[in-house]
């Protein structure tokens, strides 16, 4: 179970005592609770390829070199790729009935409506209910947009622009002022209608483009109604668990919450301590309390493993005038969702519930990551295949309380494709150093946001980069507040040396990768010979690759929503 953009001080059990999380401490209470859990990108796309692959992102092309670093459009042809190995897949293999229910945002189609090609099913899962893309504020009219503004309004600007300069030189025309050609007017209008086809088509029709609900390969619903979507994720989970309670099942339940734009269920709604966004956490509880009774009513919990997790930190940044703040608390963590690698975009809750395995109430302190679940769930399956380059491990030692030490004593945070720090668990020691070789820059300078796109950027002037690194043992100073220096920190060049050899080791691993589609030329790959899935060519809308209920581009049709 994964929530989408949830901070980690969000939940009672890891210190929030003003928002109600019974459910979600009832499953640590019962289980294990991972205080170090980390994401692998401080962003949904990069961090849930890592998450699905057991890989970081670069691996497969899903981290960016420029201004986007997510996939924006369903009719984009980037994704993960084809040549992945998802624990979905690893698990189908094994004999396992696969279902995700909930957001993908992980591609759909290469390069042709119907090939799938980056879609759940072709990555493992049988079973796919949900959003393929992700909830954006332009899935609810009057909550702006999140895709390219300010492109949006240069294209709307210019499309302004021509209009205006046609109407000018009609007007002059027709008061005799000058003698100005008729013809000046063709490539005028024509320019005019080119800029209001390429503004409006692609981000005008935003909501009927990226705003739909899949059921396997089929359009359901275009545009989706949001205000029945937190039940309609809700009941299809219930029901394939219930289908499958029969034999070995895996169930990926990727909420919608606590994305913006934030739902109003009037059942939940004005009842927190925390506006609209404490409402849509505690409706989280409810749901993930009502999945646990589920299991628990099926006779299941002995031989289920429950796992409770976000994708990254809270997105600090995002407030509203009228409701307040609408993004996450990531508790004493610096940072936030899109800050690079500060530990509040990446540290997230990890808790981990087998009542017949492991045993209540264990707490873990020991650096663990997002990527586990994938060699974790294959060793359950028996899986012993050989695999890929994985950057993950397998949990159970740890979680059954077979070994006290982590298997990561390395661990490698990326802000898109460039590597941003390095986490050192040295052996022996209870100390965890943070080496920080850059950071995004924050606007305004030390005010904890990058408030003026409401997304750090990762590469050129928006990042600062450090000689000597930041350092910083998060044991002792888990908040990043106390850079270490030479004179306060005996191991101080130790770590610089280490880390630096450790960076090598991981590098070297990155090279002589294949693309995903060795078709394409050598420009669309990156560095380590992998094809990029974030680059201008495959974001951008394609009306070929779009997604349609009906007959494009009337695409539209509403799913029967009485029996949820």
């Amino acid at each position: 179970m994964m929530v989408d953009d949830l901070g980690i001080g969000d939940i009672g059990c890891y210190g929030n005592d003003t928002i109600r999380t019974p459910n979600i401490d009832r499953l640590a209470s019962e289980g294990v609770k991972l205080t170090q859990h980390v994401a692998a990108a401080p962003l949904c796309t990069p961090s849930r390829a890592a998450f699905m692959t057991g890989r970081y992102a670069i691996r497969s092309g899903m981290g960016s070199t420029g201004r986007v670093q997510v996939l924006l459009f369903l009719g984009g042809s980037g994704g993960l790729p084809p040549s992945e190995t998802t624990f979905a897949k690893r698990l189908q293999q094994q004999g396992y009935t696969t279902g995700l229910i909930g957001k993908w945002h992980l591609g759909v189609s290469c390069e042709s409506r119907g090939d799938h090609c980056h879609h759940p099913n072709q990555h493992g899962f049988s079973y796919f209910y949900g959003l393929p893309f992700t909830l954006f504020n332009d899935c609810v009219s009057g909550e702006g947009s999140d895709v390219l503004k300010d492109l949006q309004e240069a294209l709307r600007n210019l499309t302004l622009l021509l209009l205006i300069g046609i109407f000018t030189i009609v007007c002059v025309r027709v008061m005799g002022l000058l003698e100005v050609s008729l013809w000046l007017l063709v490539p005028l209008f024509l320019l005019s209608i080119l800029a209001a086809a390429v503004w409006y088509f692609p981000f005008m029709l935003l909501p009927t483009w990226n705003c739909i609900i899949m059921r396997n390969q089929e359009v359901i619903e275009q545009p989706m109604t949001v205000e029945t979507l937190p039940h309609r994720l809700l009941g299809e989970a219930q029901n394939f668990i219930k289908r499958n309670a029969d034999h070995p099942f895996l169930l990926f339940f990727s909420l919608a919450h606590i994305h913006t734009p934030l739902f109003t269920t009037p059942a939940f709604a004005g009842k927190s301590r925390h506006g609209r966004y404490g409402d849509n956490l505690e409706e989280v509880d409810w749901i993930i309390g009502k999945v646990t009774e589920t299991v628990d009513s099926l006779g299941l919990a002995d031989n289920t493993m429950m796992y409770f997790t976000s994708d990254h930190g809270g997105h600090l940044e995002d407030a509203d005038p009228r409701i307040g703040q609408k993004g996450g608390w990531n508790g004493i963590y610096k940072g936030g969702k899109a800050m690079g690698g500060w530990e509040g975009g990446i540290r997230v809750p990890g808790i981990f519930r087998w009542p017949g395995r492991l045993a209540a109430g264990r707490v873990l302190e020991e650096p663990t990551s997002l990527m586990d679940l994938y060699p974790t769930l294959k060793y359950l399956a028996e899986d012993t295949e050989p695999d890929r380059q994985l950057d993950g491990h397998n949990l159970m030692p740890l979680l059954e309380g077979k070994t006290g030490r982590s298997e990561h004593e390395f661990m490698f945070h990326y802000c898109g494709m460039y590597l941003n720090a390095v986490r050192w668990h040295p052996p022996g020691s209870d100390s965890i150093f943070k080496v920080h070789l850059f950071t995004p820059n924050f606007s305004p300078p030390g005010a904890g946001g990058c408030y003026d796109t409401k997304v750090c950027l990762c590469h050129g002037d928006h990042v600062t980069h450090h000689d000597p690194p930041l350092v910083y043992d998060l044991f002792h100073d888990p908040s990043e507040s106390r850079p270490l220096a030479p004179d306060t920190e005996p191991r101080y060049a130790e770590v610089l040396e280490q880390t630096a050899k450790a960076v090598g080791r991981h590098k070297s691993t990155l090279t002589n990768q294949h693309t995903a589609d060795k078709t394409h030329s050598k420009a669309s790959t990156d560095a380590h010979g992998v094809q990029n899935q974030l680059t201008w060519g495959k974001i951008l809308w394609r009306p070929w690759l779009q997604p349609c209920c009906g007959t494009f581009p009337f695409c539209g049709c509403k799913e029967n929503t009485t029996t949820f």
